[in-house]
């Protein structure tokens, strides 16, 4: 009953053009969705971006699932116990991609904890809080001369330019030359000497300059702590990310990076 299209179908038969009309309407759909979508606003739009999102979501995965079936590699890890009969001996254990892949993000994940930092995400600073401008000159016109306002590492044999010549000015009461350190499985702090400043997350100039913020990954001089690496040589340096304020703390608090 009602089945009247069918039956029509199945008596005539189909257009002859049929699969090319269906062909161009299925090649027209993402288009007319698409200018849906545009014109949509409000709720409505709200309801059909939610709905494309998961038909997206559920496309993406239909694909993986059909490209990981098909993927088998060598299975070295599974022994089975017991003699196998001869003709099993030549055959080599499988295991799928989907196997494979769920190893190698365990294995993303192990590396990403290793290089992890205590303190991921920090403050922007600006370059007016950063610097104060000096005005130079007779006429104090020129102001290309800039003052740190930042706690700074400078080095051991650090020798500053001549004042014509010196663009950045790291004033000696902002120098530091040790920090805090606190080593996370020990539960213990000890102050070390500072090599060097590796990352500000700032910016490559801050870096360059040994400006010391909240966030900054330096490397600290561990030789007094006696640690040794798994082939017996003595570890002398290690990274640290300062957790403080230096600048408001008058001291530079760390976390070793084990």
């Amino acid at each position: 009953m009602n089945e009247y299209m069918e039956e029509h179908r199945k008596k005539h038969g189909r257009r002859m053009d049929h699969e090319e009309r269906q062909r161009k309407k299925t090649a027209r759909e993402s288009h007319k969705s698409s200018a849906v979508s545009q014109k949509l606003y409000g709720i409505k739009a709200k309801l059909h971006h939610a709905k494309r999102h998961s038909e997206k979501v559920q496309l993406k995965k239909t694909l993986k699932a059909h490209d990981e079936r098909n993927v088998k590699s060598k299975d070295d890890g599974a022994v089975q116990e017991g003699a196998l009969p001869t003709y099993l001996l030549d055959r080599e254990n499988q295991r799928d991609a989907k196997a494979l892949s769920t190893s190698i993000k365990e294995r993303r994940k192990d590396k990403a904890a290793k290089y992890s930092v205590p303190l991921p995400k920090v403050r922007g600073i600006s370059e007016e809080e950063m610097f104060k401008v000096l005005k130079t000159g007779s006429r104090k016109s020129k102001s290309w001369k800039r003052m740190v306002n930042k706690a700074t590492f400078v080095g051991e044999g650090f020798t500053r330019k001549p004042v014509k010549m010196e663009r950045f000015i790291r004033p000696m009461a902002m120098r530091y030359k040790k920090a805090n350190v606190t080593h996370p499985d020990l539960k213990a702090t000890f102050q070390l000497q500072i090599i060097g400043v590796k990352k500000n997350p700032q910016s490559p100039l801050f870096t360059q300059l040994g400006v010391l913020t909240k966030g900054t990954v330096i490397e600290v001089n561990v030789a007094e702590l006696g640690m040794v690496t798994t082939g017996g040589k003595v570890v002398w340096a290690k990274y640290a990310q300062i957790t403080n304020n230096p600048e408001n703390d008058g001291c530079i608090n760390a976390v070793l990076l084990v």
